[in-house]
């Protein structure tokens, strides 16, 4: 989907289009949101505000059709579910948008944050086509960027116009600004595709001390792992219906308050001493933002907490956007069982990031690289759609899709002969 000057004129009519879209859209908004303050690209925090003027439309339309839906009562209370989602999801774009401000507005942010953002489990990164390179005048279902890379395209700034519904078929144009997530590891790769020139990443200053504000930012880097992992694992809660994962949701929501506390707590202290107060601004107003993205997570998952009828349309249409949630099970002796999350790099290939881990009736969830898999675990992940074949056999399933149904079921590699 193209869009230019925030024309509409193809955005679906139907709920369930229109849900994806919304979904995908406040994702996108949150990644360019952060990507600006990272670059601290005052042009790409606008886009976000435009892209603002987009969400609330679609919140309108989706808002309408729900009323014009409900005709019977028996049908508010599936329909009540559906408004609480469209609302969760206006929060998380209403949050992105609190996120721009800070360079829009010119809150300021220390330099020590930058540079830890950088440390994130996922980054974003923006990287422009150049003329010869290896992206130039290719599809990029034939370049499989999550595969090569670890990173998937959100978003394409082609001129001053944006794609953000990004179509294998989608040719890169030289020129084109690719915005990009996911793992850090990936950037350099990504980099020698695009021919672009080496980057480094923002360095914090070197000086060994560790201050209060030195504290502050590590909470806050901790603060938009938590919050980010929260919205995703409310996505997933609803389309696979999970309670435990809707109790994970209200844990780190509850952690996201007390790191806000800490982190006020530690500002307040860094402004007694010879600290530039300017920049704590900005840190004030991104825990705000960040802990409002584990409230509207929360107010997702507080349909299936209380057994609440959730609309079949729900799980269709969340389940169909950009990225796919998937429940996998570890197969004994697969190359995922006795293996480390490090070593099988499924960020890198096939390019979905783990958001928890089942096992034995609890949860881990943002698993590190040092977690080791086994037979049983069943593994909770997001990722591109065209990845979920090559993830299945990473752990020991072949995918199997029924043509009459388009339900997909899992069958033992080792069964396939």
């Amino acid at each position: 989907m193209v869009v230019s000057d925030l024309e509409m004129d193809d955005r679906p009519r139907n709920l369930r289009a229109m849900l994806a879209e919304a979904k995908d859209l406040s994702e996108l908004m949150v990644d360019l949101a952060y990507a600006a303050l990272y670059f601290g690209d005052p042009d790409m925090a606008e886009e976000v505000s435009e892209l603002e003027e987009r969400m609330d439309t679609l919140v309108h339309e989706m808002r309408a059709v729900c009323v014009m839906a409900a005709r019977h009562p028996r049908e508010a209370d599936a329909m009540a579910s559906v408004l609480q989602v469209i609302s969760s999801i206006e929060r998380i774009a209403n949050s992105a948008v609190d996120i721009a401000r800070i360079v829009t507005h010119r809150l300021g942010i220390p330099r020590e944050l930058v540079a830890d953002l950088s440390n994130a489990e996922e980054v974003s990164h923006r990287v422009r086509v150049r003329e010869g390179s290896h992206l130039a005048r290719r599809p990029l279902l034939d370049l499989e960027l999550p595969v090569q890379t670890g990173m998937r395209i959100v978003a394409i700034r082609r001129g001053r116009e944006w794609i953000t519904d990004v179509e294998g078929e989608e040719i890169l144009v030289p020129g084109d600004v690719l915005f990009l997530r996911g793992s850090p590891a990936g950037i350099t790769r990504l980099r020698e595709l695009a021919a672009a020139p080496r980057w480094e990443p923002p360095s914090p200053p070197e000086d060994g001390r560790l201050t209060d504000l030195d504290r502050a930012i590590d909470v806050l880097v901790e603060m938009k792992n938590v919050s980010e992992t929260a919205v995703g694992l409310a996505y997933s809660a609803l389309v696979l219906a999970d309670l435990g994962l809707a109790a994970e949701v209200r844990h780190l929501e509850d952690r996201l308050d007390e790191m806000k506390d800490r982190l006020e707590l530690w500002v307040l202290r860094a402004a007694s001493t010879d600290v530039d107060p300017a920049p704590l601004r900005g840190l004030l107003h991104l825990s705000q933002a960040a802990e409002d993205l584990g409230d509207a997570a929360q107010q997702m998952v507080w349909l299936i907490e209380k057994r609440e009828q959730v609309h079949p349309v729900l799980e269709i249409a969340l389940g169909e956007s950009d990225d796919v949630v998937v429940r996998v099970p570890v197969a004994g002796g697969s190359p995922a069982d006795g293996a480390t999350l490090a070593a099988l790099q499924l960020d890198v290939d096939p390019g979905f990031h783990v958001l928890a881990i089942r096992r034995g009736g609890r949860y881990v969830y943002r698993p590190r690289g040092h977690v080791v898999l086994a037979e049983g675990d069943e593994l909770i992940a997001s990722g591109p759609d065209e990845g979920r074949a090559l993830l299945a056999a990473r752990l020991g399933w072949r995918l199997e899709e029924d043509e009459d149904t388009g339900q997909s079921t899992l069958a033992p590699l080792a069964a396939t002969g």
